[in-house]
């Protein structure tokens, strides 16, 4: 009998040793674990709009990061009913569930069970691959007496929560919550809590987008065992069964140009700062589907934008926050950032801060300016058609777009005087020396206009466009914050006034008519450039600054495409769905149209087909 106990005694020993040797051998290459926040080589950059809801980069949407003590209790409870109900009761493996899954893959020869709690789960994602093989098991499991030993039950779960994938390119509780609900992870009930803990056995067969029947199935099962846990009353669960999940409409989440041009601010303002980041954007995801849609509507028209054409939308608030940024037509054939990149000349769209230098030298739009053949030095510029006016107003020269009677105000209030306004207005230059200044031949990128376009929208103050509000660490230390705030007084209340008044005409009886809305006033320039290289319309209407771009990328003519053709017609159709559903505010009462005689006459044919 000694003998017997001795031997069996020596017996588990070995398998002791073994079983020691095992694991010895395979910690030596354990991954590094000394910043466990990094999930990857490179730091994680979760980009918010400004709404709090996360952006979809490249497929992949991170949330921000949820705090366990902020979310309901089911939440948690729903997970911990399916995954690991005994997670806080053990070391950070089940010793049961362990030798189950040993005895199941001993059987049939390879890795068929897992047996994994939900520490293990996380030491999977945060350090090992998905490979199915006993290297990774033993590994697995020595991270995972790590992370038990190294952080409390409530972190690890924090952690798991903040990082499981859910599917449909969800990655954390936050961004699953957001991706099938259209809501923080705080708001989620019990029904949606289940369903989301039922996703992460098969993210892909559970998904309520597209399998809503196994994914209700499963997620009773979540809602019994969350009963059998003791997690929820049977009261609460037949409340719960009862209750009919419902799965929020796609929202726009993937503005892969913004994303772009977000990710090379952040690079510019942390240098290059190892962190997890968590960057508050300016992105308004309604504004940037209105844009998307707005332009998909004048794309789909028959004949009126061809397939070589390019576009580039931005939305702007007073403030200088970019809303909303397409920078082209399509990303996958093309990631060059149009509103961003591309420098052009705006034409007539730069017009407005030249009658803005004339009502800060101290004219009145009803002044007289003449508007016939005009010559400086070698320089001859001519109106649309050839057709000129005569006496007419500052008013009506820049609703009508008179390149003469324009060049004549820039030469009476001088070139130096028009180079000021625009740049305190919002333009860095440099600008032209020349009299052609006037005409807009200073190339610009859509973004800068559109800042140059937002003191008309705030009452005459200056401001920096940016898309980044402010940026952590994942920690919660600030590390950026925009500095809201005016640069300076770009020109005095009454000229903006003025100016509004005289833009708001453009779009009832000037150049601009096919950008008038049916419930806003609105205010804008068209700009056309020589030989319809360039197409642009630019206002503001609610608020909102709107730079809509139409040309080739190679420089090349559209043929009878100007301001007010396309380009208004997007800014309409963009402007319409931005601003509904809000109240209408007036800008300034539009000066009244002068009367024409018979031989100035403009038919409203015409209009639409006027130089911008």
């Amino acid at each position: 009998m000694i003998r017997a106990a001795a031997e069996m005694s020596v017996f588990f020993f070995t398998i002791l040793l073994a079983v020691a040797g095992v694991f010895a051998f395979y910690a030596r290459d354990l991954p590094d674990t000394s910043n466990l926040w990094a999930s990857d080589r490179t730091p994680r950059i979760t980009l918010l709009a400004a709404d709090g809801s996360p952006i979809k980069i490249h497929g992949a949407s991170l949330g921000a990061p949820v705090r366990l003590s902020a979310l309901p209790s089911h939440v948690p409870n729903a997970v911990l009913s399916v995954e690991d109900r005994n997670f806080y009761h053990h070391v950070g493996i089940n010793p049961i569930s362990v030798a189950r899954a040993f005895f199941v893959n001993a059987m049939e020869g390879e890795i068929r069970q897992g047996g994994s709690t939900i520490t293990q789960q996380l030491a999977k994602n945060l350090f090992l691959s998905s490979d199915r093989t006993l290297k990774r098991k033993v590994q697995e499991l020595l991270l995972a007496l790590w992370l038990e030993r190294r952080f409390s039950k409530d972190e690890i779960l924090t952690l798991y929560l903040n990082r499981v994938y859910f599917g449909a390119g969800a990655y954390g509780i936050d961004a699953a919550s957001h991706r099938y609900y259209g809501k923080p992870a705080q708001d989620l009930n019990i029904s949606e809590a289940a369903v989301l803990a039922g996703l992460l056995k098969a993210p892909s067969r559970y998904a309520p987008t597209h399998n809503p029947e196994d994914a209700g199935i499963r997620a009773r099962h979540v809602i019994d065992n969350m009963v059998s846990a003791g997690f929820l009353s049977p009261a609460d669960a037949e409340i719960a069964r009862s209750r009919p999940v419902l799965i929020a409409e796609p929202r726009f989440s993937a503005a892969p140009y913004f994303v772009d041009y977000a990710l090379a601010q952040v690079r510019a303002l942390t240098g290059s700062a190892d962190a997890d980041l968590i960057v508050r954007t300016t992105f308004d995801p309604t504004l940037q589907a209105a844009a998307e849609y707005g332009l998909a509507m004048v794309v789909a028209s028959d004949g009126l934008i061809l397939d070589d054409m390019e576009a580039a939308v931005v939305i702007m608030d007073g403030d200088g926050a970019v809303r909303a940024l397409i920078g082209g037509r399509d990303y996958q054939k093309s990631q060059f950032n149009r509103v961003v990149q591309a420098k052009r000349q705006p034409g007539s769209a730069f017009k407005p801060f030249v009658y803005l230098s004339g009502l800060e030298y101290g004219l009145r739009p009803d002044d007289m300016l003449m508007d016939a053949p005009v010559k400086v030095g070698k320089w001859a510029p001519d109106n649309y058609n050839s057709r000129y006016y005569g006496s007419v107003t500052l008013n009506e020269g820049l609703v009508r777009s008179l390149n003469s009677a324009t060049v004549r105000l820039q030469e009476k209030v001088g070139r130096s005087a028009v180079r000021r306004t625009a740049q305190a207005m919002g333009f860095e230059g440099p600008f032209n020396q020349g009299p052609a200044l006037a005409l807009g031949v200073d190339a610009v990128s859509p973004l800068d206009l559109a800042g140059a376009y937002a003191p008309f929208a705030n009452g005459g103050y200056r401001v920096a466009h940016h898309v980044i509000d402010s940026i952590e660490s994942a920690e919660g230390d600030l590390l950026y914050r925009h500095s809201a705030g005016v640069i300076d007084t770009a020109a005095s209340y009454q000229s903006i006034q003025d100016i509004n008044r005289m833009l708001q005409n453009v779009t009832i009886w000037g150049t601009g008519r096919a950008a008038a809305l049916s419930n806003f006033p609105a205010a804008g320039k068209t700009g056309t450039t020589q030989e319809s290289r360039d197409a642009w319309f630019a206002g503001h209407a609610g608020g909102l600054v709107t730079v809509v771009w139409l040309g080739r990328d190679d420089y090349g003519p559209m043929t009878g495409i100007t301001g007010g053709g396309p380009p208004a017609v997007i800014w309409r159709e963009v402007m319409e769905r931005a601003l509904q559903g809000l109240q209408p505010f007036p800008i300034e009462p539009p000066f009244i149209a002068p009367v024409q005689s018979q031989d100035q006459a403009d038919p409203l044919a015409d209009l639409l087909n006027a130089q911008g």
